[in-house]
């Protein structure tokens, strides 16, 4: 039985082959589209469980709160001496590690100089804590001597060529600490929240020159140290937070805050599982960029989306071609075949040609995979689909796309009376029509709300590019790794003001383009007395190059001036501090006085508002505070910008040899933010372009075939003296009518969705009205572009020939 059905539905996908190629052709593209993105929704869910203690491992977070319940900070990282507390307090903890990245540190063997972004302090038990292999050494003792280090091959290889890096010395920041390399580990894999590239011991720190043992002992209000907690297995998050804040209270006091304080009533700290990170942790200082849940849930329902216009081509296509059928199904039901048969027969078809197009999908998608890594960046592999919890679910989905396509090309042809059939009387019911005419409404619904996101992403992007964002970010090139310059710093800057291609040069604690995470207890004058602020004031160390550097527009008051000895005791804040503060004008806003952690001064100037951080974040409370260190900015004119970098890089190596000469321009650093917006932008209209196309390709086969069914029609049409231009018309007015109403029932969705996406912004494009009008009419004219191919043809047929062969 089951070998007949299979004979029969080969010889159907023979004898029809046109129809055949169209569902193979859609069902394949809509797999593998679905392959794709479950290769990336595998590699985005399977981040950090290569750890074998990935489900018992927590990250301990820092919330910070400026009123009660009111959260102003979110860190990712705690206090020094929170980490060995907990595991004091948590008597049923396993394990306690912490980590520290060292931000950009200058490293050097004999000449060989380098800056290194991705170097860490470690604890030493960090190797027993996470799944790393060490392929040299011995990762339970390399990091527990203080200047001690372990390095991945590829940064070995660097330093060292073919010598044998082990007991090898790297030297840190300039002559001031040798480190020796004690083994060589396997790089952190891709799906990990962090890739360190060294470790040196945490030890180290002890070294009061680079941070000090009673800093790490006592101090809870420096929050650089990403700490990390190993609890038994079902230990649950709840049960961790849930002593935390009795945690804060006496650990707090004990190290030094007042004993009545309720530490947790402004503070709280959090667990956070490490397989939650990286899709759904976006807080204020992570280590690397996270990825998001809500793209995964989007490109997954893409995926479904271009699928189901796949399934519904098939069902179109299947019912339409019923009437070539009907005598087929007529002639198995007079000599004995049942419904079920019939039914059974149709399904094993539609499955069959799933199959077939599971088989190219999987293909295509090895062949595709290589160039969605070059455009998105990440390592997406085909193996993924392969293990065997993807892999019984990758084999049985041709079954399920198979059902869902041929279920009801199934139930109407097997519903066929054979003696209308054999007798020809059979006719396709209207309702069959008002069913297929749904399915191609729902197709090109899809389709147009696509376009749409399309439109309105890349014209937010072009937004972000060209909105003002209050200051000049062109021609800006920060050095990276020069803060330690020290009192070189402005006999560097004397030498660089003498070329007249260098404008001004600055330094400060963080850019734009950076997140504003620092900030004081603030408090104003107000009646004769400081009164605590109940918002953040966040803090920028700047010196006086800072503002013309960045070419930030002064609103009232003065920049600050290294001639004037007290404007260390001085601020500058922006607008929007004015605001909120409540102080009227600018100009109102001079010689206010404030009191900003351990200094109080009055107010020197007030700066226009400009986007520090990306358009996602609004502009927010900020202070400049005159203590110049840091980020080196050096603003340069557009003319002989390669002769400005040279000189700049011959000055730093004159006052400081051994920094590498490694920059970046500030525009570069606005574009990293944008990045997942870009790819974003890119796979909409990836997807977009395919759904319109398998849309197009169905309606190209139901377009031929009802044409095909008007072929006397069409005759009798010309011959009573139709012009071309009034066939065409007439064939393809239902069609487009069709298209019309998918537009109606597209566009409302398309503005809540892109609503909702734009919101994430907190400066944003208007959803113009001519984008969804525009998408509307991009559907009609490639639906009309679609159906004249075949109306034409129809149109300028001899009518003789078709009346003839009617």
């Amino acid at each position: 039985m089951i070998r007949n059905y299979l004979r029969s539905a080969f010889r159907n996908i023979k004898r029809h082959p046109f129809i055949s190629f169209t569902n193979i052709f859609g069902i394949t593209v809509g797999l593998t589209c679905c392959l794709l993105i479950l290769t990336y929704v595998i590699n985005e869910k399977s981040y950090d469980r290569y750890d074998k203690n990935a489900d018992n491992i927590y990250r301990v977070t820092r919330i910070f709160y400026s009123a009660p319940n009111v959260e102003s900070l979110h860190l990712s990282s705690i206090a020094p001496a929170f980490g060995p507390g907990l595991k004091l307090a948590f008597s049923d903890m396993e394990e306690m590690t912490r980590t520290l990245p060292g931000g950009t540190i200058s490293f050097k063997y004999k000449e060989k100089l380098f800056n290194e972004q991705h170097a860490f302090f470690a604890d030493e038990n960090f190797f027993d804590f996470f799944t790393v292999p060490v392929l040299k050494g011995d990762g339970r003792k390399a990091l527990t001597e203080p200047y001690t280090a372990m390095l991945t091959p590829d940064i070995a290889k660097k330093y060292f060529g073919d010598e044998d890096p082990i007991n090898k010395q790297i030297i840190l920041d300039g002559n001031k600490h040798a480190f020796t390399v004690k083994g060589i580990y396997n790089p952190f894999p891709f799906n990990s929240h962090m890739h360190p590239n060294i470790l040196v011991s945490f030890s180290t720190l002890n070294d009061s020159t680079i941070y000090g043992a009673k800093q790490l002992a006592t101090s809870y209000g420096n929050n650089a140290f990403y700490t990390y907690l190993m609890f038994p297995k079902g230990y649950t998050t709840e049960r961790i937070e849930a002593r935390f804040p009795d945690f804060l209270d006496k650990y707090c006091v004990a190290l030094g805050a007042p004993p009545k304080l309720k530490v947790h009533n402004m503070t709280k700290l959090t667990a956070q599982k490490l397989t939650d990170i990286h899709l759904t942790s976006h807080l204020d200082d992570e280590i690397e960029e996270n990825g998001n849940a809500t793209r995964v849930y989007i490109f997954s329902a893409i995926a479904l989306f271009i699928l189901l216009i796949a399934c519904i081509n098939y069902m179109n296509l299947s019912t339409a071609r019923s009437a070539l059928r009907a005598r087929e199904i007529g002639i198995r039901k007079v000599i004995g075949a049942q419904r079920k048969e019939i039914i059974a027969q149709f399904l094993s078809e539609s499955v069959i040609v799933t199959y077939v197009s599971l088989l190219i999908a999987i293909g295509l998608t090895a062949l595709l995979l290589p160039a969605v890594n070059r455009m998105s960046g990440l390592q997406l592999s085909i193996s993924s689909l392969f293990t065997w919890y993807f892999l019984i679910p990758v084999i049985l989905l041709p079954c399920i796309v198979g059902l869902i396509s041929g279920i009801y090309p199934a139930l109407f042809m097997s519903s066929f009376i054979p003696v209308k059939v054999l007798k020809g009387l059979f006719k396709v019911q209207t309702s069959t029509f008002s069913f297929r005419k749904i399915l191609v409404v729902l197709q090109f619904s899809i389709s147009i709300i696509l376009i749409v996101a399309t439109a309105v992403v890349f014209r937010q992007l072009q937004y972000i590019q060209d909105k003002d964002l209050g200051f000049d970010k062109d021609h800006v090139l920060t050095l990276v790794g020069a803060g330690a310059l020290g009192n070189q710093f402005d006999a560097f800057k004397t030498d660089l003001l003498s070329n007249p291609n260098i404008k001004s040069i600055s330094r400060s604690s963080r850019i734009p383009s950076g997140r504003l995470l620092d900030d004081q207890n603030a408090a104003v004058l107000e009646g004769g007395t400081f009164q605590p602020l109940k918002v953040d004031l966040k803090q920028v160390a700047v010196d006086d190059g800072f503002i013309p550097t960045f070419g930030i527009t002064m609103a009232a008051g003065r920049n600050f001036s290294h001639n004037i000895k007290t404007d260390s005791n001085k601020f500058i804040i922006n607008e929007t501090t004015v605001k909120t503060l409540g102080w009227g004008t600018p100009e109102k806003a001079i010689n206010k006085q404030i009191k900003y952690g351990n200094v109080t001064g009055n107010v020197i100037g007030v700066m226009k508002d400009f986007h520090f951080e990306s358009l996602h974040q609004p502009i927010i409370p900020i202070i400049l505070i005159s203590q110049p260190y840091g980020t080196v900015s050096i603003k340069i004119s557009g003319q002989n910008v390669q002769e400005s970098v040279s000189q700049i890089r011959n000055t730093l190596m004159h006052y400081a040899p051994n920094i590498p000469f490694d920059f970046t321009f500030l525009d570069q650093h606005f574009d990293k933010l944008y990045r997942s917006e870009q790819q974003q932008g890119t796979l909409f209209t990836i997807f977009a372009c395919i759904a319109i196309f398998i849309a197009c390709l169905g309606l190209f086969g139901l377009s031929a075939f009802t044409i095909t069914q008007r072929v006397k029609e069409i005759g009798v049409r010309k011959v009573l003296g139709a012009s071309v231009s009034q066939i065409v018309t007439e064939l393809s007015k239902d069609f487009l009518l069709l298209v019309l109403i998918a537009a109606t029932v597209a566009i409302p969705v398309a503005i809540y969705a892109m609503n909702q996406w734009l919101s994430t912004f907190a400066s944003r494009t208007d959803l113009s009205w001519w984008i969804l009008a525009g998408a509307g009419v991009i559907a009609l004219l490639i639906a009309f572009a679609t159906i004249s191919i075949q109306s034409i043809k129809a149109a300028i047929a001899n009518p003789v020939k078709s009346l003839r062969s009617e």
